[in-house]
């Protein structure tokens, strides 16, 4: 996928998914920012949900959805460190599905291919056949979404990390933008109108 096109897949897919999600959830990820900064400001980066062993599995899924190519993907946003933090506090209530969609990834994985018992020892073509597989169930929806949400979302959530996900789209997060912001601001105000004879 080229960039122009990549680009415009992931903000496609950012306001038609993950703002939908950002949206539904907004209270919740405000109620859980502090958790995130006193555990990002931590020097050794643990996992309060994951395994190590599970850990490996999500990014490997996460790095299907958004591969790296000549820009970075889910694995240099960091991604499953979004999808951890999101599971111990706004999104707590789908441990279950995480814990239960892995095994069953692994045993799809390993009815697929039987040398191996996990998806992450798959190679690149082996992982997007057993995605492909299950594509269309909840699991898998779920874990698009957080990928994706988790790519775009502020770093203080655990993802985009070094702002990656911004710098694709363009989207500059300084706020030190110089007026006019829109055409609206371009037009002379109702006294400067008044002032030349142009007021209606």
């Amino acid at each position: 996928m080229d960039a122009p096109t990549r680009r415009s897949f992931l903000m496609h897919s950012a306001t038609g998914l993950g703002g939908a999600w950002i949206a539904a959830n907004w209270p919740a990820i405000l109620a859980a920012e502090e958790y995130v900064r006193t555990e990002a400001a931590t020097p050794q980066v643990r996992f309060a949900f994951f395994t190590p062993e599970q850990a490996v599995e999500v990014d490997a899924m996460a790095a299907q959805i958004i591969p790296t190519d000549h820009t970075p993907g889910a694995r240099e946003a960091r991604v499953v460190h979004f999808i951890d933090r999101a599971l111990v506090t706004f999104e707590r209530d789908r441990q279950a599905d995480y814990t239960r969609g892995l095994h069953d990834l692994a045993r799809q994985a390993n009815r697929a291919f039987p040398s191996v018992s996990k998806f992450s020892d798959l190679i690149y073509d082996q992982q997007i056949q057993v995605l492909t597989s299950i594509e269309d169930t909840p699991f898998f929806n779920l874990v698009r979404t957080h990928t994706i949400t988790g790519f775009f979302a502020s770093p203080v959530h655990g993802g985009n990390f070094d702002k990656v996900g911004w710098e694709l789209v363009g989207y500059d997060d300084s706020l030190h933008h110089e007026p006019p912001f829109g055409y609206y601001d371009a037009l002379p105000s109702p006294a400067s109108r008044a002032a030349t004879g142009d007021a209606q």
